[in-house]
């Protein structure tokens, strides 16, 4: 199971015109993703998961500490690119785990059905299986956005610029290319993100209050989860 220790997520609203100053200050010590196109920046798509009493919304509304989102992860639109992926808060930190999975697995799951998860060896199918049958765990959104990152080896920084947000509202389809949605920033906003194992390497800070930003408790899935 791929699982990443628990780390340190700072969010923030930032102007889309201070972008690209922020950004070439960061290519000066960071390195770009390798994911990225020429232009250093790739398609997200998410399709979430929510249970019967839409916990993963409303814990987080209400500042619980520890919980859990549950999504599969698509990059690109490439049906080759798929994980099933689960995020979890504990306490001030977030992990992550995730699976690759296969497009058959993928719309087995986006029709509800978990069966056979509970046989596969790696615990997120089990635990996903357990959250499908006993609290109806089923998809509620998707999330769009377009991302760049930048990353460095100390503390494994990753910094990240995600605009043009957008929810499938009511559709669920994960496959669809010409799926309509609906954006959810602010005109002229866009979210960076930025994060670190256990500290923040001392050269990052000056870099990131070059700009306005505004901390804040971002969520992506509920700013989505409206429309939906």
């Amino acid at each position: 199971m791929d699982t990443t220790q628990p780390r340190h997520e700072l969010k923030y609203f930032i102007p889309v015109a201070e972008a690209p100053r922020l950004r070439n200050k960061l290519e000066k010590v960071l390195h770009r993703d390798v994911h990225g196109d020429a232009y250093d920046a790739y398609h997200i798509r998410s399709l979430y998961f929510d249970d019967a009493m839409s916990s993963a919304s409303f814990d987080k509304y209400s500042g619980v500490k520890d919980r859990a989102k549950y999504r599969i992860r698509m990059y690109g639109l490439n049906d080759r690119a798929l994980y099933l992926e689960r995020k979890r808060k504990i306490g001030d930190l977030i992990a992550k785990d995730g699976q690759r999975i296969t497009r058959r697995l993928a719309e087995q799951l986006m029709a509800g059905d978990p069966t056979g998860l509970e046989k596969l060896p790696d615990p997120l199918f089990h635990d996903m299986f357990v959250q499908m049958r006993l609290n109806l765990l089923r998809p509620v959104v998707i999330v769009d956005y377009h991302r760049q990152a930048y990353t460095h080896p100390a503390e494994h920084v990753r910094i990240t610029f995600d605009r043009d947000v957008r929810s499938g509202g009511s559709r669920l389809d994960l496959f669809d290319g010409a799926l309509p949605t609906i954006p959810v920033l602010e005109a002229g906003s866009m979210i960076l993100e930025v994060k670190y194992d256990r500290f923040l390497p001392d050269f990052i800070p000056p870099l990131l209050s070059s700009i306005p930003a505004d901390r804040s408790a971002i969520s992506k899935y509920t700013m989505c989860r409206c429309y939906a």
